[in-house]
């Protein structure tokens, strides 16, 4: 029997697009809404929004055991294709997607390679249950993406930004960007939520015990990610009212480099997990882990770095949009292949 979403996450492209409706709303009909929600700025950052992003990341990081690690390093083989798939054929693929349909919109264009370098580590959890894959596997492989992002996000970004798009023919994007402001920004979008996530974890666990923090603090803290993301989405969109007219073509333009990524790292990590001899729970867990994005880390940084009203994050914001229909599709695609390739070997 297939699982099914609950009723907040079964219905979160409709969430999100109604999130969008009432900040174009907001933004449009009511003025100097703007400036109202500018004046709750430290410098660059909107403390309100701030919180919220660091709020988004933090139930998502406290499922993860970070116990079940170091289990992966007894799959070798799994370990390295999901790394080179994920880490090294991932972020170039979405960065040739994003310079090939969008190099005349540089801001969208940024904004997906920032996406593109962020592996998912929050929904890949509803997508993998949803399609019944292995959950100790995924666990391990959220644990090490969270861990490199951490410690590589900022270099990566670097890397794709300031020393990638130049040897593509690439220039004049004015990116003023140095390794110290992206590490800042990850820093406090991930660093504190995994921080707090890694202490509240342990520490619930050892006074209150495994069932209360199980049954009890993870649903609780669990439609904290949607209601801040949710609460991001309105205030970015409250801030660009006027763009309500270009906002379809906007989200088609950078829908379709997401949707081609999707499906290209899906399969592409499903069938080489099937070469290297992985069952099926085993290749699904791999191939959601691959496919999907953190699209929470990437608005937080394109808004830490470029801006709440710039195209970096609004391309962020457009991207759960996109990723939520296109992974479910993905779940079905996942049975069928089950049931193609893996009846005698499940």
């Amino acid at each position: 029997m297939k699982k099914r979403l609950n009723f907040l996450d079964r219905f979160l492209t409709l969430w999100i697009f109604l999130a969008m409706l009432l900040g174009v709303g907001i933004g449009y009909f009511i003025p100097n809404s703007d400036d109202f929600i500018n004046s709750f700025s430290s410098g660059t950052t909107n403390v309100p929004l701030a919180i919220g992003l660091i709020l988004m990341m933090y139930p998502p990081l406290t499922k993860i055991d970070f116990s079940k690690v170091p289990q992966m390093f007894k799959q070798p083989k799994l370990l390295t294709a999901s790394f080179f798939i994920t880490w090294i054929v991932g972020p170039f693929l979405m960065f040739f997607l994003a310079t090939f349909f969008l190099k005349d919109y540089p801001e969208y264009m940024t904004g997906l390679i920032i996406i593109g370098i962020a592996p998912c580590i929050a929904m890949v959890i509803v997508w993998n249950e949803l399609a019944e894959g292995n959950r100790e596997l995924t666990a391990g492989l959220i644990g090490i993406n969270s861990l490199l992002q951490v410690f590589f996000f900022s270099l990566y970004a670097y890397f794709y930004l300031e020393i990638m798009l130049p040897l593509f023919g690439i220039k004049g994007l004015a990116l003023d960007i140095t390794v110290a402001e992206i590490a800042k920004t990850v820093g406090i979008y991930l660093g504190i939520p995994f921080a707090l996530a890694v202490v509240s974890r342990y520490a619930i666990k050892q006074l209150i015990g495994d069932k209360w923090f199980n049954q009890k603090f993870l649903p609780f803290v669990s439609p904290i990610t949607l209601i801040a993301l949710l609460f991001t989405i309105v205030v970015m969109f409250s801030l660009k009212g006027e763009m309500i007219v270009d906002l379809p073509m906007d989200v088609v333009r950078i829908a379709i480099p997401l949707v081609i990524f999707f499906a290209i790292m899906f399969f592409l990590m499903f069938f080489v997990s099937k070469k290297i001899g992985a069952n099926y729970r085993e290749a699904v867990a791999l191939s959601f882990t691959a496919s999907g994005n953190n699209f929470e880390l990437a608005i937080a940084v394109s808004i830490g770095v470029f801006g709440i009203n710039s195209g970096q994050a609004f391309a962020g914001v457009i991207g759960p949009l996109v990723e939520v229909p296109a992974l479910i599709i993905l779940v079905n695609v996942a049975f069928w292949l089950r049931k193609k390739y893996f009846t005698k070997n499940i």
